[in-house]
């Protein structure tokens, strides 16, 4: 290291002098020579000046006078100020690095997350015909809003018509068989009656021996045979009867399907497609008619990362911000989780419920949703410029309480921007550098100057001092 001495204005001024005295001497001495050569030359006596001994002795006594005081006025206090610039030096040399420190410290216990979402009508369905035909009218268009049950088409079904016709003919028919079968088991209880009647009185006479057996055998199982008669008269009326339930029930059907030439609404909606136009042939279940949705309250779907999943309750709540309603905000509560991540993105499906009396909000929007919880276990934060990328991975430097650095590793959570999270690797009330640049090395002895006790510390001066 090159020191500059500094300049010592005493030193300084004793040094001029003695050089003034010094050429003054030389140059009498000069003037001296200069005569003396002159008067040899014009052969005048010189006469040569003999100094006494008090004389000499009062110039050497002079000189070491001069020499002493020059000495202490100018040599020590240079070696002095040398030393102590040397000293300095190496007090510079040997001290340690000073480094700012910050505190390593949770985040807040209200987590709000910022997360995009996708709005849906509570319900929506298609609306379809349950009848074959002609669109014969179209009573609602897009955007009609429509109560449950309130006609919004009617189908013309010819062929509708004459199927209903043809199963009251038949059901007519039906009830026609049935009063004839009825008929005829009347007449068959008749008939086994009198042959009963008949049976009995040939069995009296058969027993006085007034009749033959055979004769008595032939009027038992005439008895018999109207017995069994009855009894299918009996399953002919049964199977009469079943045949007008069948016959009932056919236009029954038809007759509904025929009701279902109105086309109804099936709830309390808002209609968002018309798909047809009068005139329009109609298939019975594969036509779509319109599309109603119900508006009163809305679903909204969001996406939430595997690290706030287990924070995410149903009742929570929750606001909404769409662009195109600027400065206001919707309010809602979670109804359902699906309690399970999605193996592709690592998130969990989030179901929201959100008022929308006023029908500001419509389906299909994209919204800004705010989930805002309280975490029982808050996340460290670090200062991003704290980060270390090396090839060994994320760290930061942390200073240690013998004043050492140490690159910790670490696995970094969300990135806030000016902030990160720090999932583990850290704890906290750890200090470390918060920028710590390429000077930080494993090892490294340091001097930890936190924030705040850096602001209470004075200014330092610098500057020599008079």
């Amino acid at each position: 290291m090159r020191h500059i001495e500094p300049d010592l204005p005493g030193t300084r001024a004793d040094e001029e002098s003695l050089l003034r005295e010094n050429q003054e001497l030389k140059r009498q001495l000069q003037e001296l020579k200069s005569s003396s050569h002159s008067s040899a030359q014009a052969g005048l006596p010189i006469s040569i000046w003999h100094p006494s001994a008090v004389t000499i002795w009062t110039i050497v006594l002079g000189a070491a006078i001069f020499f002493v005081v020059a000495f202490f006025g100018g040599y020590i206090p240079q070696q002095k100020r040398k030393t102590l610039l040397i000293t300095e030096a190496r007090e510079q040399d040997q001290a340690l690095p000073r480094v700012e420190v910050v505190e390593v410290g949770r985040s807040s216990q209200n987590s709000v997350m910022a997360l995009s979402g996708n709005i849906q009508a509570m319900t929506e369905a298609p609306i379809l015909s349950r009848a074959d035909g002609y669109l014969q009218r179209r009573l609602v268009d897009i955007g009609d809003r429509v109560r449950a049950g309130q006609p919004v088409a009617e189908i013309e079904a010819p062929e509708l018509e004459e199927q209903v016709r043809q199963a009251k003919a038949s059901l007519q028919q039906a009830q026609a068989g049935l009063d004839q079968a009825l008929a005829n088991y009347e007449q068959g209880k008749s008939s086994m009656e009198l042959a009963r009647i008949t049976a009995e009185r040939w069995s009296g006479l058969t027993a006085g021996g007034i009749v033959s057996r055979q004769e008595n055998d032939q009027y038992q199982a005439q008895y018999r045979m109207q017995v069994a008669s009855v009894r299918s008269l009996e399953k002919a009326i049964a199977g009469q009867r079943s045949n007008i339930a069948a016959a009932e029930a056919s236009l029954t059907r038809l007759e509904k399907l025929e009701a279902y030439r109105v086309v109804k609404a099936p709830f309390d909606g808002v209609i968002t497609l018309r798909n047809v136009d009068v005139g329009a042939l109609v298939s019975a279940g594969n036509t779509l008619l319109y599309r109603i949705a119900q508006t009163g309250t809305l679903r909204t779907y969001v996406n939430v990362p595997q690290v706030n999943s287990s924070s995410i309750r149903p009742g929570q709540t929750a606001r909404l911000g769409v662009s195109n309603v600027p400065g206001r905000t919707f309010t809602g509560t979670v109804a359902r989780t699906a309690n399970a991540l999605d193996p592709n993105s690592r998130t969990m499906l989030v179901e929201l419920h959100v008022p929308n009396a006023d029908g500001a909000l419509l389906p299909g929007m994209y919204a800004q949703v705010d989930l805002s919880s309280v975490r029982a276990d808050p996340p460290l934060l670090v200062p991003s410029e704290a980060l270390i990328s090396r090839g060994e991975g994320a760290g930061v430097a942390v200073v240690r309480p013998d004043h050492t650095v140490h690159i910790q590793k670490i696995q970094v959570g969300r990135d806030y921007g000016d902030r990160l999270e720090v999932v583990s690797g850290l704890q906290e009330g750890d200090s470390i550098i918060p920028n710590p640049g390429d000077y930080a090395r494993e090892g490294l002895k340091v001097n930890p100057i936190s924030l705040a006790q850096q602001a209470a510390e004075p200014p330092a001066h610098t500057g020599a001092s008079k």
